[in-house]
């Protein structure tokens, strides 16, 4: 179990990151759902230890992750929203390098590791083939693969699918699901279909604070009889903006369809819509 109590982050140019960050992550997978620049970044540099915070306390399984950095590093698996190669090299030399740096000094437990995890992420048949010329898709899993190493019991994804497409978004969400069953799964994703797809619980969090946390049906359920849809001619939007929370706006051939957070009937023509994942998403950054 994770538990991350009263974090606090500002930069050295004024900008406060975190404000008191109180969340406890227990196995399985967690999303972090936020836009960018909502402080999850700096978040998930503080779990890996690359990073300190100004203030707050973070315990996994019991143990003061601040006070022995390098020992929760040895628990840890991280896969950093951007990630360099080395050119030319290919997945399976490149994975067993990683592997020693990881304090996998046993040659044949490693290769055996690293095997195992060529299989598991579909990538055993490309392993003789040099990780700069993966696709998107690919290098996150090889990303994955690497931070399975040393079978961590934490696991830190930072906007892990932004770029992929439908077809590997899928095939990463399986990879992700698999990896959630046996340990802490952090999932920081500005993608809500990521966190709606795989996550039994997420926390909102924008301008460095959580905003609302809990499990995704439970928040969608709260929002039950309180969104309403109309769909309008586009030059009315703005009028709407101005005397509605307007939660999304969509473009429907020629007209755009708006969602509406309301207690009751907000004007004639609206009706009453079940909610979904993104209709809370908005309805937290409305009400921030």
């Amino acid at each position: 179990m994770l538990r991350i109590s009263g974090v606090t982050k500002t930069y050295p140019n004024g900008v406060r990151a975190l404000h008191c960050i109180d969340l406890t992550i227990e196995r399985g997978l967690f999303g972090l759902l936020g836009p960018n620049g909502a402080g999850k970044s700096t978040l998930m540099r503080i779990l890996a230890t690359l990073q300190e915070p100004d203030a707050g306390q973070l315990t996994f399984d019991g143990a003061d992750v601040l006070a022995d950095p390098r020992a929760h590093r040895q628990r840890l698996g991280y896969l950093p929203q951007d990630f360099g190669v080395y050119p030319g090299v290919s997945a399976v030399e490149l994975l067993d390098h990683l592997a020693v740096l990881k304090g996998l000094t046993n040659r044949r437990q490693r290769a055996e590791q690293v095997d195992a995890l060529l299989h598991q992420t579909n990538l055993h048949a490309h392993r003789k083939k040099a990780v700069s010329g993966f696709s998107g898709g690919m290098r996150q899993r090889f990303g994955i693969a690497q931070a399975l190493l040393g079978d961590p019991r934490m696991l830190i994804v930072d906007e892990p699918t932004a770029g992929l497409d439908p077809e590997e978004r899928n095939r990463f969400h399986n990879l992700l699901a698999e990896v959630g069953e046996n340990v802490v799964v952090l999932l920081s994703t500005h993608i809500v279909e990521d966190v709606r797809h795989l996550c039994p619980r997420m926390a909102i969090l924008s301008e460095g604070r959580v905003l609302r946390e809990g499990a995704p049906e439970t928040l969608v359920a709260e929002l039950a009889g309180r969104v309403w849809r109309k769909t309008v001619e586009k030059h009315e939007v703005a009028r709407h903006r101005e005397s509605l929370a307007v939660l999304s706006t969509q473009l429907s051939g020629r007209r755009t369809v708006l969602r509406v957070l309301s207690e009751g009937p907000p004007g004639p023509g609206f009706d009453v819509v079940a909610p979904d994942l993104e209709d809370v998403y908005f309805a937290a950054l409305l009400q921030r």
